[in-house]
């Protein structure tokens, strides 16, 4: 097992204080380290692949409550639906027409996150602002009953510019702001932050943090056949 304890304590009382939420991203880690995190306290798991998380859902404790942080694709949606606790990518308006219709056929409301494109890279997913500001000042998310946007989420750029992932924090906490005055009290996560930078993203406003590596080491892909 590779899980970091003393790192996840560390890590933990430093967000209780400043009341940050912990997202342990537990993607291609095996049940038992989770497990170890879950004998601690750990609640709120993120995982990046949809077959990966519904297994892990079926194994594991119910009161665990799952985050999906990957690139969901629309015809995946309907796999998570019964039980995702919240949806950080959502990155435009047709992922969220599916979303409402799966969580209606499951009679349940779904929380997500607008995903901002923040990065400089163009594989990173996300609205602009300019679109994610037209959408949510417009009256179309009341087309969506089943879903229930609760704030923003972005990834900055993999770089070891200080500054410029400094820059990229303040343009997505520019726009959380905006968010809020748009929809409301309900708009209040915003999930900023990853094991590199998460330091940083609390700084600049982030209150929901997704750490991985510094909890259960590099990522266990499989060999090449």
């Amino acid at each position: 097992m590779s899980v970091n304890i003393s790192a996840y304590q560390s890590i933990q009382a430093s967000l209780a204080n400043q009341e940050v939420t912990l997202i342990a991203v537990s993607k291609t880690k095996p049940n038992e380290d989770l497990m170890e995190l879950y004998a601690l306290g750990q609640r709120a798991f993120g995982e990046n692949y949809v077959q990966e998380l519904v297994d892990k859902a079926a194994a594991l404790p119910k009161d665990i409550e799952w985050h999906f942080i990957g690139h969901l694709q629309s015809n995946k949606v309907k796999y998570i639906a019964p039980f995702v606790h919240l949806i950080h990518g959502v990155d435009g308006e047709k992922l969220l027409q599916e979303i409402n219709k799966q969580a209606a056929k499951q009679g349940r409301v779904i929380d997500c996150l607008l995903q901002v494109h923040i990065a400089e890279e163009d594989t990173k997913f996300g609205f602009d602002e300019v679109s994610l500001m037209e959408l949510l000042q417009s009256e179309r998310l009341a087309n969506y009953p089943n879903v229930q946007v609760k704030g923003l989420m972005g990834m900055a750029s993999f770089s070891d510019d200080t500054n410029q992932v400094q820059q990229e924090f303040k343009q997505l906490k520019k726009c959380f702001d905006l968010a809020k005055n748009s929809i409301g009290v309900t708009c209040s996560i915003l999930s900023m932050g990853m094991s590199g930078d998460y330091e940083l993203a609390i700084q600049e406003g982030s209150n929901m943090v997704r750490i991985g590596s510094l909890l259960f080491g590099a990522r266990n892909y499989p060999a090449a056949k």
